[in-house]
């Protein structure tokens, strides 16, 4: 069984609210050729953004099962209370309703904004009870009600970890807003092609200083893309922690947490040798697949070069995997990941 533990869909243009259209909070065109976001639009690169043909594209892929996450777009940072609190019950909806109409074909995944904690609350319990949701999605930060950009690993967040250790939740942490938090100019694709990577590996760094793998021990957590720069810094945070301890009172050694059972990071790093770094820091058992699909930025094969299962497949060539490994990543440690 091949299951993609890292995907996106977009749902129809008429399922799109009609407030959020209105306010530019996010549409889609009628003819699916962009989305966009107030004076931000993205081209649809693949028919497979959409439920009938992401069906079409697992089927000619190979892949029997699908996680869905979030649209990176409505972790609503910056959003005005209602209008947030409307549009997260609608996506975390529409992920509920495809889950529930598509059960052997995709586990889907529901957002909360930690800046409306009490909101966030409830929707985690709606969510879970009443509409069977068990991956909980987050941006790596958020932006508080100070307007200061915060990691989720921050203990303001504690009361979200709390009540998804009670249900066992899988939680995804995947990065989005950089424009928005670093002052650079956006050319030449620089916030998803580095500034992604630091932000993931920002919270990876908070997330296992302030020990939340083991306080919530019921929680099992994946970073999005490898979380490739977390891999690559970790021996610089090694000797940062050790040779600055003034700076790190009361936080936890980054040695403690590499390769713990409830932590994972997903295949989406692009070449061999990366994953073979992501190997060697946190061992197979803690990787799973992911595509990233259908993003341009993701296995497809829309671009040259490039194709699901592409990374797995060039690291079993080398001998940097077994077989055996990549049907784990494939499978058996989703499985685990998922709970």
């Amino acid at each position: 069984m091949r299951i993609n533990g890292h995907g996106h869909l977009l749902p129809e243009p008429h399922q799109v609210p009609k407030f959020m259209k209105d306010k530019k909070l996010f549409s889609i065109d009628n003819d699916k050729k962009f989305m966009r976001q107030g004076s931000w639009s993205r081209p649809i690169t693949d028919p497979s953004f959409f439920l009938k043909e992401k069906l079409e594209w697992m089927e000619k892929n190979n892949i029997d099962h699908g996680v869905m996450l979030n649209l990176s777009q409505v972790y609503c940072n910056g959003w005005e209370r209602q209008d947030a609190k409307d549009a997260i019950q609608w996506q975390n909806d529409f992920n509920a309703s495809v889950q529930h109409n598509n059960p052997d074909k995709f586990t889907c995944g529901f957002v909360v904004q930690p800046k409306f904690m009490k909101d966030a609350l409830l929707e985690i319990e709606r969510c879970v009870t009443k509409l069977n949701l068990k991956l909980l999605c987050l941006p790596t930060h958020y932006l508080n009600e100070v307007d200061e950009w915060v990691s989720v690993a921050d203990e303001s967040c504690n009361p979200i970890y709390e009540l998804a250790n009670k249900y066992k939740l899988a939680f995804e942490i995947h990065p989005y807003d950089g424009s928005k938090m670093i002052k650079l100019k956006d050319q030449n694709w620089r916030f998803h092609l580095v500034w992604m990577m630091a932000q993931t590996a920002d919270t990876l760094h908070f997330y296992t200083l302030n020990n939340i793998p083991n306080k919530y021990p019921n929680i099992r957590t994946a970073f999005a893309h490898g979380c490739m720069l977390g891999q690559a810094n970790f021996g610089r945070r090694v000797q940062g922690f050790e040779g600055r301890p003034d700076l790190f009172e009361g936080t936890e050694h980054p040695k403690n947490s590499l390769g713990h059972p409830n932590l994972f990071f997903d295949t989406l790093v692009h070449d061999p040798y990366t994953l073979q770094l992501l190997k060697h820091r946190v061992g197979v058992p803690q990787i799973i697949s992911g595509l990233d699909d259908p993003y341009p930025l993701g296995e497809m094969e829309s671009v040259p070069g490039s194709y699901p299962g592409k990374v797995i497949d060039d690291a079993v060539e080398l001998k940097i995997l077994t077989q055996q490994n990549s049907d784990d990543i494939w499978s058996k440690n989703v499985l685990k990941w998922l709970g």
